[in-house]
């Protein structure tokens, strides 16, 4: 299924249905009366956060929804039918803005969670509305109130438990594979990974989080550079960062800064998040250059680094002991 993560669509909620005018006529009753009915309510639009969908790709093709008009009112003072309410079913973490794209309206960031994107219209009023003891016989009904109608921004922001960043070709897309049953694309040139991919880790019977595997991030990605901005957004919804730092690069140690500064110029909080950093491609290094490696990681991030291969399976096990922990302790 193709990943999308943003889609405008238009929703428009029923209209009311309209009052009638109608009088009482029954044999061996001689003074009738207004007995037109009122109109019925027109449908809402709704959205709600639903399990089993990562994506927004089924609102590329379909962009118009509209919810039903009212039923009209009838004789007898007979209200009309109510109209159904049109759900669109979104997945979780999906934000919705007005027209201007900045102004929000919900945000779905949990599982079962319903908001009304356009309220029906009330129905009109019949003429027995309007009887009174000087107005016997009226001859007034109400349309229907229109519904609301509006354009919308849908954008997706993934929730997973840990977050996987660092440069193109960190590794990040081969380490997901190996702890998971994900199968992301995987080859030797940057920018392999274009969407971000999921994948449930299950530590044992009991354990298991979510890891998202984000595409690559370059020097200038706050201010567009590469992919840009567009898929930080997913970052923010991670509780804990896992920063996979390419072992068999000249200076991992410029390559962790390069990610620290984008986080930061990004902002939304995402330089506060908890953090685990791991040198990967232990497979690919000589004894010295691990070791040299290592501590100048170390040094640049203020922190334990972690040893890794995501090809071997070299530290993986510990790496994903501490993530959980990590998580664990996040939530």
């Amino acid at each position: 299924m193709k990943f999308l993560d943003e889609a405008k669509i238009w929703v428009k909620a029923g209209d009311g249905g309209d009052g009638v005018i109608a009088f009482r006529r029954e044999k061996f009753i001689e003074f009738g009366g207004p007995d037109g009915g009122n109109g019925g309510r027109g449908g809402n639009v709704i959205a709600e956060a639903v399990a089993g969908l990562n994506t927004l790709i089924d609102f590329r093709y379909a962009q118009h929804f509209k919810a039903r008009k009212g039923g009209n009112g009838a004789g007898s003072d007979r209200t009309g039918a109510g109209s159904e309410d049109v759900v669109l079913k979104l997945p979780v973490g999906t934000q919705i803005f007005a027209e201007d794209r900045e102004t929000m309206i919900a945000d779905l960031d949990q599982l079962g969670k319903r908001v009304v994107l356009a309220q029906g219209g009330d129905g009109g009023f019949g003429n027995a509305n309007y009887k009174t003891s000087t107005n016997r016989a009226p001859r007034r009904a109400d349309k229907g109130w229109p519904g609301e109608e509006r354009w919308l921004w849908l954008r997706l922001k993934l929730i997973a438990d840990a977050g996987l960043v660092g440069l193109p070709n960190a590794g990040k897309s081969t380490f997901l594979a190996a702890v998971s049953a994900a199968r992301p694309k995987i080859a030797d040139y940057p920018f392999t990974t274009l969407h971000p991919q999921l994948g449930v880790v299950r530590l044992n019977a009991t354990e298991e989080f979510v890891l998202a595997d984000l595409p690559g991030l370059i020097e200038g990605a706050a201010e567009g550079a590469g992919l840009g901005t567009r898929f930080l957004g997913h970052v923010e919804r991670c509780k804990v960062l896992l920063h996979l730092v390419d072992g068999s690069a000249a200076d991992p140690a410029s390559a962790y800064r390069t990610i620290r500064h984008e986080l930061t110029e990004y902002g939304h909080g995402l330089e506060d998040r908890p953090e685990l950093v791991a040198l990967n491609k232990a497979d690919a290094m000589t004894p010295q250059a691990r070791a040299s490696r290592v501590k100048a990681l170390s040094r640049a991030a203020g922190k334990p680094i972690m040893l890794i291969s995501g090809a071997s399976g070299e530290g993986v096990p510990e790496l994903l002991r501490a993530l959980a922990d990590m998580i664990a302790a996040a939530r």
